[in-house]
This record gives structure tokens, sequence and C-alpha cells, in this order.
């Protein structure tokens, strides 16, 4: 074997190599007079190479048309609309694209289908669901109308609102007869929501909440707003608050007592309807 002594250090001999074997043979569609095996390894890249001709081809056969257009142009006559390189990759645009996500959903929910037996993967979310999408203005609820979706009633659903906002929670357990969060259904308890005063804030009213007590309101209606199982059925419409009225005693001493602190300096501060002149009581005469 030559290659062994090679890898001695014998003598190399400088002979052409000679295919001996007896695959057939095909012309290179790349090289023109050169004959290449035709084994199963091979195909892929011969069949690509007589691609990649026959484009350039086109390609040649298009510039040479474009070339006696632009002369039939020069000389005046008359020519047809220009034509478009048959090689050129096509643009994808908007309604390709669209195309491709349509697809791309049909081959998801199939799999879907295929390998859990659902559409939409065994998925409970409420983005899933049609009627997430259908546009509503809800329904407006009186205070005493909402009250009746407290979950007293079997054949009605159970309803909660918070700062306005009426929710569906009939799939929470916990809203449900007995459950530790059904004092909040059946009424706007937004407050308690900022508080955590469940049974004392009962009511929509949020005057002199902290800060941190009004983020909690917020937090909380966005956890409505985005949770999976609780849908937004509509709005409930509160009397005007009296700004007189009291403010809800807070049912941790320590903030009861900094609130009524609060309370006293703003009273202090603010002069009363019979004493706006500088603090002088007079009489008329």
């Amino acid at each position: 074997m030559s290659w062994i002594g090679d890898l001695s250090g014998g003598e190399t001999r400088n002979e052409p190599f000679r295919d001996t074997s007896d695959t057939p043979k095909v012309p290179d569609p790349h090289i023109k007079g050169r004959m290449v095996s035709d084994k199963a390894a091979n195909r892929p890249f011969l069949a690509y190479k007589e691609y990649r001709a026959k484009r350039e081809a086109e390609h040649e056969a298009w510039l040479e048309r474009k070339k006696e257009r632009e002369a039939k142009i020069a000389r005046g006559e008359k020519v047809g609309p220009e034509e478009r390189d048959p090689t050129a990759e096509p643009e994808v645009g908007i309604l390709g694209l669209l195309k491709f996500v349509v697809y791309l959903l049909l081959f998801i929910t199939l799999a879907g289908k295929f390998f859990t037996g659902s559409y939409v993967w065994e998925s409970d979310s409420k983005w899933l669901r049609l009627k997430t999408y259908m546009p509503t203005g809800g329904r407006l609820f009186s205070e005493g109308l909402l009250a009746e979706y407290d979950g007293t009633t079997p054949d009605k659903p159970i309803y909660l609102a918070i700062d306005g906002d009426v929710y569906d929670v009939s799939k929470g357990k916990a809203y449900q007869q007995g459950g530790s969060y059904a004092v909040l259904t059946g009424i706007d308890a937004a407050r308690a929501f900022g508080t955590g005063c469940f049974k004392d804030h009962r009511t929509h009213d949020l005057r002199g909440l902290a800060e941190s007590e009004l983020n909690g309101v917020q937090h909380w209606k966005k956890f409505y707003a985005e949770h999976k199982d609780y849908f937004r059925v509509g709005r409930v419409q509160h009397p005007p608050i009296d700004p007189l009225s009291p403010i809800p005693v807070h049912c941790d001493p320590k903030k009861a007592a900094k609130q009524a602190e609060a309370q006293r300096a703003k009273d202090k501060a603010t002069p009363s309807p019979d004493n706006k002149g500088g603090g002088k009581d007079h009489n008329e005469l």
C-alpha cells in the first residue's frame, strides 16, 4: 500500500488519481467537461450545482433582455413594462408576514390537539377566551343591585367591586360562602384592599389613605384586571361622599392614632365657616 510508504517516509509517487470505482459517472453541471461519480453522497451537491447553474443562466438571459430594452428606449422605440429579475428573492412584506403568523398559529393549535387533545394546549387563560375581546361597556350597578351578587343566591354569579369596577369572581373558592374573602363580595370594599381592615373598611371611601395604602388599592385593581379567571362585568355607581363625614377609623390602633392626629392638625389649620376673618368671634349688630 503506497500510503503506508508515504507515512513511513518512503518514496512518494507522482501518479495521477484514477477513480477505479464502478459507480456511474455524470457530467458536473458546474465545470464543463468534467465527469463525477453519481454516488448517493454526491447527489445533493450535484442537484444544488445544477440549480445554481440554471439560476445563473436565467439571470444572464434577463440581463441581455434588459440591455435590449434599454437600447430600444435610447432609440425612441416603444417598449413594454420592465421585466422583473426572475432570480431576485421576493420581498416578504406585510401580507407575507401575516400569512406566516397564520400558518404558525395553525401549526401550534394542531400540534396542541395532537399532543394534548386540546387546541389550546389545555390552557384555561382568559386571553384564549372569545368573550375577553368582545367590546362591551359593561353593566351599571347600583349599590343595592351589587349586594344581590354576594354568593348567597345559588343561581347568581359572585361579584365584587374595587374602586368602581365590578368583577365576576365566581371561580374563586375564597369568595364563595364561608371563604376567607367572602366578606368582600357584593360590595365595593376598595378601602379594605388598601388597609387590610376587611371587616371595618367595607367601603369605597379612600379619603385619608397613606400613599402606600393607595398603591395597595392600585395593585389589587391590576390583579383583578389581569387575572385569568376573573372578568370585569361593569361599574358600580356610588352616591357622593359627604366631605364633612368622619373618615373610617383604621383597625390598627397605632395607625388610627396617627390618623386622628393628622385630622386634628388639618382641622386646626382650616378656619371654620364662622371664623374666617382671623380668629376673633363677632356678633352681627
